[in-house]
């Protein structure tokens, strides 16, 4: 059976700096209609950089929708049409002052998608060079190094709540060992 929603309708109800929200009339499946509501996002880009004796650069932020400081992987929102690896490089320098000169992608992951069309792409970097941080205006964060053992133990205790950091930790950890 073929499970596809077929879009019959379109309409705007939001558009954000961010983000944008609209509601689809659609058919489904078994020919009934029903609303879904969406929201379009550029996307983002989250880094794992992990130096040679497995340190990882991790960032610390207060985050308001989460309500309490969250600890992530530098990462940041893309701009339509940017390059995912370009805005990977670019945020890894601003949050945390390091150059990567090795980078994998280790996959792109739907943030919420039965109403987000956000795509987050993960890159590992390595070979890693201090260049200077250099955060935006409105950007305020704490920068420390962990252990990638220590970030994976704290993924499985679940005292790491960001979905980005928690593939990025559990991708490195497979691929590095």
């Amino acid at each position: 059976m073929d499970f596809e929603e077929k879009t019959l309708s379109v309409e705007p109800i939001y558009d954000g700096k961010i983000f944008k929200v609209r509601k689809e009339q659609v058919e489904l499946p078994d020919g009934k209609q029903s609303i879904r509501e969406l929201i379009s996002h550029p996307g983002g880009v989250g880094v794992i950089a992990v130096m040679e004796d497995r340190q990882v650069f991790m960032v610390t932020q207060y985050r308001i929708a989460a309500r309490s400081m969250m600890l992530e992987i530098p990462a940041g929102k893309l701009e339509y049409g940017e390059n995912p690896l370009e805005c990977g490089k670019r945020e890894l320098i601003e949050e945390t002052g390091y150059e990567g000169r090795e980078f994998t992608h280790l996959g792109s992951y739907y943030a919420t998608p039965g109403y987000c069309e956000e795509v987050l792409n993960i890159y590992l970097a390595r070979d890693l060079h201090f260049v200077g941080q250099h955060l935006d205006e409105d950007e305020f964060l704490n920068v420390k190094k962990y252990d990638l053992d220590e970030l994976y133990n704290m993924v499985m205790n679940n005292e790491i709540h960001d979905t980005k950091t928690a593939i990025a930790i559990l991708k490195a950890k497979a691929i590095l060992g």
